[in-house]
């Protein structure tokens, strides 16, 4: 069995992984859902949610796009990150299972803070 969760504003595939409302998990078995759960999003602190996803039990993230910490946590737990997916969250999760979705390697920099005085 292979568990996917997906960041999700309600059950859409959210741009932004540590912002979203709530996660989708879906329990897969032989390239099928068969268990779909929601669970609201804990809380945005830094490392926390692949964490908390990862002792759930997941094995696969699909998001809009993540910060690069999150990635890293998730590879050191061997959770398959998934990034640049959107629309529903369920279709996301069926075009994976059937190969048509691939990772576009999508990295949201917006926690990175730049000298912007020129210097």
């Amino acid at each position: 069995m292979t568990k996917i969760a997906v960041a999700s504003n309600d059950k859409n595939v959210t741009g932004h992984f540590g912002h979203c409302d709530n996660f989708m998990l879906y329990d897969t078995e032989n390239n099928k859902i068969i268990k779909e759960e929601c669970v609201a999003n804990p809380g945005h602190k830094p490392g926390f949610l692949p964490n908390f996803l990862a002792d759930k039990g997941v094995n696969v993230i699909i998001s809009g796009s993540m910060g690069q910490g999150a990635v890293d946590i998730f590879n050191e737990r061997n959770v398959e990150v998934i990034t640049g997916a959107s629309g529903d969250a369920k279709t996301a999760v069926e075009r994976y299972l059937t190969g048509e979705l691939k990772s576009t390697g999508s990295i949201c920099h917006e926690h990175q803070h730049h000298d912007d005085c020129g210097e």
